[in-house]
């Protein structure tokens, strides 16, 4: 059975009930995130074996996030623990013309100061056959993105696949910053995930005649975009989400995946949104499902585009979805009737 590994940061999000802003909570609901994690809570849903690496203070919090991560049957063997704290993200919920806001509180964490050699690369990546990451772990700190490059390496080294999802975060870091990390790790990345700003800001690649903000999205340019990243860096798959927010309430959701030369565009879907954040990793994870089940192109795209629609109808970070559901949405049963 093949194995994915996902390495990155583990949080707490912290957020308002319902649509409340902040200046309203007098308490907040609390969740267990992360990029790489919630990637992998999804593979495991749908049946994949999967293994999460981190580092993490030695404390209770620490625990019950972890012991969340078992509950989905994700792998926790490799959890390095040292340092001080979990980072911890407050999210406050848009609704129609409102955006949804995000406040980081990232500093100074465990994984922000961890070292190449707290893990034991070799072990963790025996057995495995995917390696996934994401942008937002080497915009941690200053030292990481070593640590993060080096680890690819070695995924590459040990025969993995390696997949990435650029996940720019202006929060985080700078254009300049991102771009120094990401243009030495991309020689290593084999399947690329990214949306129409994060190849700009982090690649310099710009889809043409697209603007986000006025809610255009022009097909040719992503293919542009694709080529250009494909042979730029060879790399082998390149996947882009592409979104088009008619509010914070409602958005049209499709995807595109550019292998081999060629274009696959999944169907479209209109989304009343419950949840987007996570929208981008369940998506990750979907096409790393196809990937890893040997389906085709177009089979891919189809599946990763329907995982992540399900995913943006559920509260929280993580796809609580199954490969069923997944495939239902995907064979046209996207009505919402109650399953009786």
């Amino acid at each position: 059975m093949k194995k994915m590994v996902g390495f990155g940061d583990y949080l707490l999000r912290l957020n308002p009930e319902g649509y409340l802003r902040f200046i309203q909570a007098d308490h907040f609901q609390i969740n267990y995130t992360g990029a790489e994690a919630n990637v992998c809570v999804s593979l495991a849903m749908m049946g994949m074996d999967t293994e999460f690496v981190t580092r993490l203070p030695d404390n209770d919090i620490a625990a019950c996030g972890v012991a969340e991560l078992r509950k989905f049957n994700v792998g926790t063997s490799h959890i390095a623990y040292g340092g001080e704290r979990m980072g911890v993200f407050y999210a406050e919920k848009g609704a129609s013309q409102r955006p949804s806001k995000i406040v980081y509180d990232r500093k100074y964490t465990s994984i922000a100061t961890c070292a190449y050699e707290d893990f034991d690369w070799e072990d963790i990546f025996a057995g495995a056959t995917h390696f996934h990451m994401t942008g937002i772990t080497p915009a941690l700190s200053k030292t990481i993105p070593s640590v993060c490059i080096k680890a690819c390496r070695k995924a590459k080294e040990m025969g993995l696949t390696v997949s990435c999802d650029l996940n720019y975060r202006k929060n985080l870091w700078t254009e300049a910053e991102a771009n120094a990390c990401m243009v030495q790790m991309m020689p290593y990345i084999d399947v690329l995930v990214a949306n129409e700003e994060d190849a700009e800001k982090v690649l310099g690649i710009k889809a043409r005649d697209t603007d986000v903000t006025q809610g255009k999205l022009n097909r040719e340019g992503y293919i542009d975009v694709a080529e250009q990243i494909c042979q730029t860096y060879g790399t082998k798959m390149v996947a882009v989400t592409l979104r088009r927010s008619i509010s914070a309430s409602d958005n049209e959701w499709s995807a595109m995946l550019y292998t081999n030369g060629k274009p696959y565009f999944s169907k479209q879907y209109m989304i009343h949104l419950v949840d987007r954040v996570g929208g981008g990793d369940s998506f990750t994870a979907g096409l790393l499902y196809g990937i890893m089940n040997d389906y085709g192109p177009q089979e891919t795209i189809e599946y990763a585009a329907a995982a992540s629609c399900l995913k943006q109808t559920i509260e929280l970070d993580f796809n609580l979805s199954t490969a069923d559901e997944v495939k239902r949405l995907v064979g046209g049963d996207g009505s919402g009737r109650v399953q009786r």
